[in-house]
């Protein structure tokens, strides 16, 4: 009998940034293992949040409330002076490896255990609090005693010896500060860092079997990693139990917290018209049903939005849409919502083939497979490849039809008027509520009575004074000095810094208002910066620049650019490890696909016109300050003096109108064309944030905004 072997791993794909820390509400975490709880303390208020497991044994795939999680670990982690020690994971490492032999949970012997950083939505790409959640996670939150990994950054291998983790350079600092002597880092994206699968065959004896759960891993993913693994004579496996869950007790239940309707003025279609829609997308490639499996694809066809997981609009459930029938796959009695069923016309007599049928969320393997039982030849089922396994083979293969992105996925990513309308207010009230943040760091920073922390919650606290704020978009980064270094840094009281005079402070952070979705990254110093403080921060500038004023031709996908915002760094030698750009969802995820700019291998798409992405290049210097500069931005058509077989032209329209320090720029780096676009982005930010300031009778906060945008003079 040959050896049986499961793996911990990372969905990639996506365009997602990946978080340590979950929601910075306060400074306090009060973390209870037993309960799996944790309370946030915040203006004195104590809030339970929940996280879910699927219960054992049961058909029901795995969704996990992806970002709540990770706020345990300000208490699971013990970090000191911005660097977590690591928890002895041997005892952890130990109750895993036991019930991967146990015939009680395995039908073989297995040796390690695969989860992939994804829940059984494969949801893509959150910035920094992703919708992902897996067993590296639940280990961390398993006890106070110990923690597996402590963050969905990678994908760990567990063998009987072995344990070690891939991971990118945005987690290489976390990873190794946090991982005890039990695992090795691998760190991606250096050419002398083994792949998953060559380090599996290295390690695993002959005819091994590779487990993994079938409802978190993608089927693409399975794919490559089922075919790599046979051609060297191992099988890879579903195992129906997911282990980690077999050793995390008391787990709560999913999330099932009432739902926002949207209308017409915020989506600019009806749900019934992206019906008919995605119905016509069918037709054309002869398919019968379309499977909707990820979350804020869901929220998007039915203008719907939730609060089931924390800092993305969306909520728990699955949609199979036929040529004539709807079924929509969601737990709870907030169905029963009377404006929710008006919304959804429930109890109306509408057209057959537009009433929606509500079933079980958990009912959605079995109706699949009934679907897939009824097929005649040539049906179709559409999915998209990053669907799990499970779902997947639910349905016939001869009967499957995959894409990598799902005509929704791509409709959701070209904005409509009414949506870009809503980007629009939604930028502009988030730089009024930074404007004041800025205006009061600038008073505040010199008395030394400001933390990480502090800044963190005085952001939220402006953003919720405007307008249809619903929460934040993500975790906020805030961080001074060194701890800036750490690209997805989040503050908790062992390693909350007090902002000085005398560091470099970056803020990363942004909100969910209802008409729009924002995330924006400025980098100041309340004192003065040093030369070569001011060189870096230009050439991040420079790229920056040169993202945002790119012209490009119809066609281009995004990954073409990323080289553009690394000019600068490169002349230099230096660089920055991670990629320059992701999506952005309207009152939706903060990361979504299926476009993005970066150097790393993915399938993105071109760019269109109402596409809206980020513009973010940066430059970290360990142990010393981390630099970035962010905004989003709108793909527009651009005017060009020609036009090469009339395909047309593209470039970009800043969404963010927050003013850039200017006394971290070293002018004299700047091309004149370069110190032209500054002086015009801040002249549109004075316009445009100092009415809306002016209306909304912040005076204070306007004179800073007419301070900071005083223009720059190049020197010659």
């Amino acid at each position: 009998m040959g050896l049986t072997l499961a793996l911990l791993g990372e969905a990639t794909g996506g365009t997602g940034m990946l978080e340590l820390f979950g929601h910075r509400q306060s400074g306090a975490y009060e973390g209870r293992a037993k309960s799996c709880m944790v309370f946030c303390v915040s203006r004195g208020k104590r809030r339970p949040d929940l996280r879910n497991c699927r219960g054992s044994l049961s058909p029901t795939p795995s969704c996990l409330p992806p970002a709540d999680i990770c706020r345990a670990l300000a208490k699971v982690l013990q970090i000191a002076g911005g660097k977590m020690s690591p928890k002895i994971t041997t005892e952890l490492l130990k109750q895993l490896r036991q019930v991967m032999k146990s015939p009680k949970y395995v039908q073989e012997p297995v040796q390690a255990y695969i989860v992939p950083s994804g829940d059984a939505h494969q949801s893509q790409g959150q910035k920094h609090c992703n919708l992902k959640l897996n067993a590296v996670e639940k280990f961390a939150y398993l006890a106070e005693t110990g923690c597996f990994l402590g963050c969905r950054i990678g994908t760990a291998i567990v063998t009987e010896q072995h344990a070690a983790m891939w991971t990118d350079g945005r987690y290489f600092l976390q990873a190794a500060h946090q991982m005890d002597n039990n695992w090795t880092l691998m760190k991606m994206g250096l050419k002398d860092t083994p792949t998953q699968e060559d380090w599996l065959v290295s390690v695993l004896p002959e005819g091994s079997k590779v487990g993994v759960d079938p409802f978190i891993i993608p089927a693409d993913q399975w794919k490559r990693m089922s075919k790599a693994l046979r051609s060297a004579g191992h099988d890879l496996v579903p195992v129906k139990e997911n282990l980690i869950d077999t050793i995390w007790t008391d787990c709560p239940q999913r999330p099932c917290k009432p739902l926002i309707t949207l209308d017409l003025s915020y989506t600019g279609v009806s749900w019934r018209d992206k019906i008919v829609a995605l119905r016509s997308k069918m037709a054309e490639r002869k398919v019968l049903w379309f499977v909707v499996t990820a979350l804020d694809e869901v929220a998007w066809l039915f203008n719907l939005r939730g609060s089931d997981v924390e800092y993305n609009p969306v909520f728990f459930a699955y949609a199979v849409i036929g040529m004539n029938t709807i079924r929509l796959f969601i737990d709870g009695d907030r169905m029963m919502d009377p404006v929710v069923r008006e919304h959804l016309q429930l109890d109306s007599n509408l057209e057959p083939e537009f009433k929606i049928q509500v079933m079980p969320y958990g009912s959605i393997l079995s109706e699949l497979q009934a679907v897939g039982a009824d097929l005649s030849p040539k049906e179709k089922v559409w999915l998209s490849d990053k669907a799990s396994y499970a779902l997947t083979e639910a349905i016939p293969k001869a009967y499957q039809y995959l894409t990598p992105y799902t005509p929704i996925c791509i409709a959701k990513a070209v904005k409509n008027a009414s949506e870009t309308e809503g980007m629009r207010r939604a930028h502009i009230k988030d730089a009024v509520a930074l404007c004041e943040l800025f205006n009061w760091l600038e008073k505040e920073v010199p008395k030394g009575t400001v933390t990480e922390i502090i800044a963190a919650d005085k952001a939220e606290e402006f953003r919720s004074q405007q307008k249809d704020f619903v929460e934040l978009s993500f975790a906020t980064i805030s961080s001074t000095g060194p701890n800036g270094a750490i690209i997805h840094y989040k503050p908790v009281p062992e390693t909350n810094r007090t902002l000085s005079v005398n560091e470099i402070y970056l803020l990363d952070s942004g909100a969910q208002y209802k008409d729009g979705t924002t995330d924006v990254t400025r980098t100041m110093h309340f004192g003065t910066p040093s030369a070569y403080e001011k060189e870096c921060f230009t050439y991040v500038l420079k790229g920056h620049i040169a993202v945002s004023a790119a012209i490009f031709p119809n066609g281009t996908k995004g990954h073409l650019l990323d080289s553009f915002a690394r000019s600068a760094l490169w002349d230099c030698g230096l660089d920055y490890l991670h990629g320059t750009g992701h999506g952005v969802g309207s009152f939706l995820n903060v990361h979504e696909g299926p476009c993005g700019i970066s150097y790393k291998t993915f399938a993105d798409e071109p760019l269109e016109a109402g596409m809206i992405v980020s513009d973010e290049p940066g430059y970290y210097e360990d142990g010393s300050f981390g630099i970035r500069i962010e905004n989003v931005v709108l793909v527009i058509p651009a005017e060009t003096k020609y036009n090469f077989k009339n395909r047309g032209s593209l470039t970009f329209e800043p969404l963010t109108l927050v003013p850039i320090q200017t006394k971290m720029i070293d002018v004299k780096l700047l091309t004149q064309k370069e110190c032209d676009w500054v002086n015009s982005y801040h002249q549109k930010c004075r316009e445009v944030i100092g009415a809306e300031l002016e209306r909304q009778g912040r005076h204070e906060a306007l004179r800073w905004l007419i301070q900071e945008t005083e223009p720059l003079a190049r020197v010659q």
